[in-house]
């Protein structure tokens, strides 16, 4: 193999979802331009991610869905049958995206370590990244790091085009700020806050700090449902975009607002991007791990209390991955905890200013 700073290097980086990861690994990528910036990179991965990554200077985009049967197996190896690469980074480890590895021609293929190398992942690598219990960004900087020998830096930024921009733009212009997004619903309802307390919050926010609501979100039957009844709390206030995005116009929307409230979603993840505050709300899985990147300082933290009450541990005691599976985990958060931290932002942002 060629030495990685050589010109013309391949890398050939395989991720196919989910939303918030694409983010973090999207980070990493960039990172690794930074410091190989004659390297080729082709990045496999999903229409869904390819929505919200297109544009992306430098890289260059297979895009497929995931096999599903035997017949798509045959084609995507057939597809990569006479392409070589010099690396592939495959941070993607489960049995699905595992069965595409040994498609992919390359002298180096580098995974996960073995506590996070799911379903066999180690079978298909010949290189793991080193175990850490850190940030899920960190693993992914921990790739170009095994790559190239040297530490990682976080890039973020996601691409938006111009018309995205504009369309948000566009709707939001006419609100009086500050601008506050509710992204209120996670992929797994664990992780969910309580309706009337986000409720309880945007009132708060309206009456005390005279904000606009931007409500975002998925086009699912219970998301929207959600999204419409936080939307008739302050009706007057309230502009709800809930499953009237598309990726990137959700990108555009969170790097113009001016603070988002969110539980343990790829919203978090697109608006630390987008260099957008984030009160990320956490009390099934520790922000430490899937918070917003290096800005934790507004997330409202009740992991520990969550662990203690509801698997009579201690924080200390669990494995780097373990999540509270309790459906009243999240009560723990209080309306009072997240108005402390809104009013946290808003005063930082008065002061920049």
């Amino acid at each position: 193999m060629q030495a990685p700073d050589t010109p013309n290097f391949r890398i050939a980086v395989v991720r196919f979802s989910a939303l918030g990861d694409l983010v973090l690994v999207a980070a990493a990528v960039r990172a690794l331009q930074a410091q190989l910036p004659n390297a080729h990179i082709t990045w496999i991965t999903s229409p869904l991610a390819y929505s919200l990554l297109q544009g992306m200077i430098g890289v260059t985009f297979v895009v497929r869905d995931k096999p599903r049967n035997f017949k798509d197996y045959l084609s995507f190896y057939r597809e990569f049958r006479q392409q070589k690469f010099d690396v592939v980074l495959a941070m993607q480890a489960n049995l699905r995206i595992n069965l595409l590895y040994p498609a992919l021609r390359a002298p180096l293929k580098i995974g996960f370590d073995k506590t996070r190398a799911r379903e066999g992942q180690w079978l298909f690598c010949n290189r793991r990244i080193a175990f850490a219990d850190t940030h899920l960004l960190d693993s992914f900087l921990a790739f170009g790091e095994l790559l190239t020998g040297r530490a990682q830096q976080a890039v973020h930024g996601l691409p938006v085009a111009a018309e995205d921009l504009a369309w948000a733009q566009e709707r939001l212009i006419a609100l009086p700020r500050p601008w506050l997004a509710v992204h209120p619903v996670a992929s797994k309802a664990e992780r969910n806050w309580l309706p009337e307390r986000y409720c309880a919050v945007i009132e708060h926010a309206v009456v005390q700090h005279h904000a606009s609501i931007v409500l975002t979100g998925g086009n699912a039957a219970a998301e929207q449902a959600i999204c419409a009844q936080l939307a008739n709390s302050a009706p007057a206030a309230t502009l709800n975009l809930c499953g009237k995005t598309t990726p990137q116009q959700l990108a555009a929307l969170l790097s113009l607002v001016d603070v988002l409230i969110a539980p343990d979603t790829g919203a978090v993840h697109i608006a630390r991007s987008m260099n957008t505050p984030v009160i990320g709300l956490y009390a099934v899985a520790s922000p430490k791990l899937t918070g917003p990147y290096q800005a934790l300082d507004f997330c409202v933290d009740v992991y520990p209390q969550a662990v203690q009450k509801f698997l009579g541990k201690s924080v200390a005691q669990l494995a780097w991955n373990t999540r509270v599976h309790h459906a009243d985990a999240m009560t723990l958060i209080s309306v009072d905890a997240v108005l402390a931290q809104l009013a946290r932002v808003l005063a930082s942002q008065s002061h920049a200013n």
